[in-house]
């Protein structure tokens, strides 16, 4: 069955007809576009060169922040407040950062020229937020990602210095729990995550908590 090629109608096929994952191929990253697709379960994902690819995994990675394991390290690294974390003061940076800042066991970044510029109009729109760790007025961590109601997609993080992405992350799931968020959307799995307590959940019931 071939794959759904995407036209510029804003619209998506049912996530349930997805082939291993993949929903649809093609489109743009419109803003109008991109707030369809997370509010459907979807997001794009895909490398320079190639066409923009759909993605809906079955089953999907998520933590619920009440479930979020922080470690005893953690804490103290908590505790000591060697940085200061702020939301929403640097989205550029941040994900220009995701983008260009080398990561261990990965050649390359997913994050294109298209999808950077693509996620900056949707902070502009006040529906991507971003996550700022500050070392000594340094920007040396974060994290970004869109909003759909009460379910936070992560999509990237950065850290220049140990543990700076895991206080993005701690810092912003507590925040996000206090503000009546219900489930921190990892997309697919990574070891990382699950060591803080995400887990995967049918595909089915992730988008119940979407609608």
């Amino acid at each position: 069955m071939p794959i759904y090629q995407l036209t510029d109608d804003l619209i998506f096929p049912p996530v349930e007809g997805a082939q291993d994952g993949i929903v649809a191929v093609g489109g743009d990253l419109l803003p109008e576009r991109l707030v369809i697709a997370y509010q459907s379960g979807i997001f794009p994902w895909y490398s320079e060169g190639d066409p923009i690819i759909w993605w809906s995994p079955d089953p999907r990675f998520v933590l619920f922040p009440e479930e979020l394991h922080v470690s005893k390290s953690m804490y103290r690294v908590l505790k000591k407040e060697d940085f200061s974390v702020t939301v929403d003061q640097n989205f550029e940076e941040v994900i220009q950062k995701c983008r260009r800042i080398p990561r261990r066991g990965q050649k390359g970044t997913w994050i294109t020229e298209e999808m950077e510029l693509a996620y900056i109009r949707l902070h502009d729109m006040g529906i991507a937020h971003s996550v700022e760790v500050w070392e000594n007025d340094e920007l040396v961590g974060g994290m970004y990602g869109v909003r759909s109601g009460k379910v936070f997609s992560g999509e990237s993080m950065f850290s220049k210095v140990s543990n700076a992405s895991k206080v993005a992350l701690i810092s912003f799931i507590q925040r996000f729990q206090k503000e009546g968020g219900v489930l921190f959307d990892c997309q697919v799995h990574s070891d990382h995550m699950a060591s803080m307590g995400a887990k995967e959940i049918g595909r089915e019931e992730f988008l119940k908590y979407l609608n």
